[in-house]
């Protein structure tokens, strides 16, 4: 078969980068891909294919997923890391989806299953060329042009009121405590307030107060003098230092130590700190953001938040909604999340009316962070231009969250037996293909079963 080739992005012959463990691939692939007219080169593992990216520059690399050594998600993440300037496509014999969606998180244009036909290869290193050049055009266009204004997305009463609090609270200096469960979008206002006050122009910090481990708390807020402790070896301004005339996001706020919070209260008073191991006062002008998960009476009355300190942030306080309490902001987002992943160069996808109803029908534990990552996974996996009722995962077709509160009186051999049991019915009682989804052969999944005859559990299996 003869196929046109396809040139780099600036119309010389496409450089491809082949890194697969296996000689015979690494031969066919390099016939292959010479004739149509590519440049190529081929490599036996993730180390040899970061020594050759370090003296050539290549348009696309086609690395396989497993080999020995360094292997393929490993390469991927170093050559991100690194900031090569190229598209990969990554292979894999045996599709495993979780790593297949672990490659396009860190950037893989897109995956084919080995053998794999030569017009598709020949299709698909077409569109990464185009993705690379549309990719630098894009990079030239940022350079030239600010970050846009992150946004809440929804038409719901309250997305809007939050909206309406954020246009009247952003233009001012008032200290602020959003609240709101796991994955409402608490960072995204905190930057929304940040963008419309006049402080946009200067430094936005974020801190998630959690993260930092308790004895580092200290350091990283207001920064060490060298020699303050063991490997201090050099001076270290801390992020108020660093965010002086900006604005300072205290995330989950009330994780910080007791002592933390009282040093906190200080410099909100005082307007200066001094760094750890430092005698010199240092002052700085920082707009505080501050946010939580948790109620913040109960955190007062269990001990977990100073009184004082809250006080002093709680200015104004905004609240941000459940999902779950707005299904109607639903569609919406899914249509967002399409549309960005789109311009990250993933096919285009669309969601049937059927598969919204289902969408908005789930209470959605995890809220909008949890329905960015669903439309994600469907933007990869969903076979067709069109994701429906049966591309979605089970737990959204059954409105149940992945745990449900009902289960957690159940011991470890009943929730396995639920799980077993919720896989079989998914794929009609096919044995093998239940075991491979649920990472078992077929003879341990066979055992299992037998173990737990006559206690009516069990579906019928072929």
């Amino acid at each position: 078969m003869s196929l046109e080739p396809t040139s780099g992005p600036s119309g010389r012959p496409m450089s491809v980068l082949v890194v697969d463990d296996e000689a015979p691939f690494r031969l066919v692939m390099k016939s292959q891909l010479a004739a149509s007219g590519h440049r190529v080169e081929c490599v036996e593992g993730g180390e040899a294919a970061l020594e050759s990216l370090a003296t050539h520059a290549f348009d696309v690399i086609l690395l396989d997923l497993r080999m020995p050594g360094l292997g393929g998600l490993e390469t991927l993440r170093q050559i991100r890391e690194a900031g090569i300037p190229c598209e990969v496509v990554v292979l894999t014999g045996a599709p495993d989806y979780d790593d297949c969606v672990a490659a396009m998180r860190l950037g893989a244009f897109h995956y084919l299953r080995k053998p794999t036909d030569p017009a598709l290869i020949e299709d698909t290193l077409r569109k990464a060329v185009e993705h690379l050049r549309l990719r630098r055009e894009n990079a030239a266009l940022r350079r030239m042009l600010p970050e846009p204004v992150p946004e809440l997305v929804g038409d719901s009463f309250a997305v809007r009121a939050v909206l309406e609090q954020a246009r009247r609270i952003g233009p001012t200096d008032s200290r602020v405590v959003i609240l709101g469960e796991s994955g409402t979008g608490k960072g995204i206002l905190a930057r929304m307030l940040h963008e419309l006050s006049p402080r946009r122009t200067k430094v936005f910090f974020d801190v998630h107060c959690g993260a930092v481990p308790r004895e580092l708390q200290e350091s990283e807020l207001f920064g060490h003098d060298r020699g303050a402790f063991t490997g201090a070896v050099s001076d270290r301004p801390g992020v108020f230092e660093l965010a002086d005339g900006g604005t300072l996001f205290l995330d989950e706020f009330a994780e910080m130590t007791p002592e933390m919070q009282i040093k906190l209260l200080k410099v909100l008073e005082a307007g200066e700190f001094r760094r750890v191991g430092g005698v010199r006062p240092v002052k700085a002008d920082v707009r505080i953001l501050a946010a939580t998960n948790r109620n913040l009476d109960e955190l007062v009355r269990t001990g977990h938040l100073r009184a004082d300190l809250l006080h002093r942030v709680d200015v104004i306080r905004i609240t941000l909604p459940p999902l779950r309490d707005r299904p109607e902001d639903v569609p919406r987002l899914v249509e967002h999340f399409l549309d960005q992943h789109q311009r990250r160069g993933l096919p285009r996808k669309r969601a049937t009316p059927r598969a919204l109803r289902v969408l908005q029908s789930y209470p959605w534990p995890g809220n909008v962070r949890e329905l960015a990552n669903t439309v994600e996974r469907l933007m990869i996996l969903a076979p067709r231009p069109v994701i429906d009722v049966e591309d979605l995962p089970e737990n959204l077709r059954s409105g149940r969250p992945p745990v449900d509160p009902n289960d957690l009186a159940l011991t470890l051999e009943d929730v396995e037996r639920r799980h077993i049991r919720r896989i079989l019915e998914s794929t009609e009682g096919n044995m093998t293909l239940a075991a491979r989804r649920l990472g078992l052969d077929r003879g341990t999944l066979n055992r299992k079963l037998k173990q737990w005859e006559g206690g009516g559990d069990a579906p019928r299996t072929t």
